[in-house]
């Protein structure tokens, strides 16, 4: 038999976040839940247990919709035996993904930062790093 480059534990992973995708999709539509999607699934070895990152459009709402998915994880488990043909389901346990989160902070930081260093080249009459080397307004006008 060929070695399969996935484990079956990534193939699960892969085929409950596109299951749970969705039925976190209809819940929040559902549960007028704020908006939220699947990130990442990560299953056990043993396929016990498997937790669910999600993203939620609002932050500040992020653990009201952790709460109410966490209690809805028996409904998705029940769901998720009926879709698939595997002997055990595991128990699914929600989890808020912050790493969209700590990246939008970091981009905005860099960004800010980039402006400062604008400010301060242009207070030191430096050229903006726009301009080519070499590239001066007189240079530009003999072309």
């Amino acid at each position: 038999m060929p070695k399969r480059s996935f484990s079956r534990t990534d193939r699960l992973s892969a085929q409950f976040r596109r299951e749970l995708g969705v039925m976190v999709h209809e819940a929040v539509r559902e549960h007028s839940l704020p908006s939220a999607s699947v990130s990442d699934v990560e299953v056990t070895r043993d396929l016990s247990h498997a937790k669910v990152w999600v993203t939620a459009l609002k932050p500040e709402r992020s653990l009201e919709v952790v709460k109410a998915l966490n209690e809805l994880s028996k409904g998705f488990r029940q769901q998720l035996g009926k879709m698939l043909r595997i002997r055990q389901v595991p128990e699914l346990h929600f989890h808020y993904d912050e790493s969209v989160d700590r990246g939008e902070k970091i981009e905005l930081l860099l960004r800010e930062a980039a402006k400062q260093d604008a400010v301060i080249r242009e207070a030191n009459g430096e050229a903006s790093s726009d301009d080519a080397p070499g590239d001066t307004p007189s240079s530009r006008d003999a072309h």
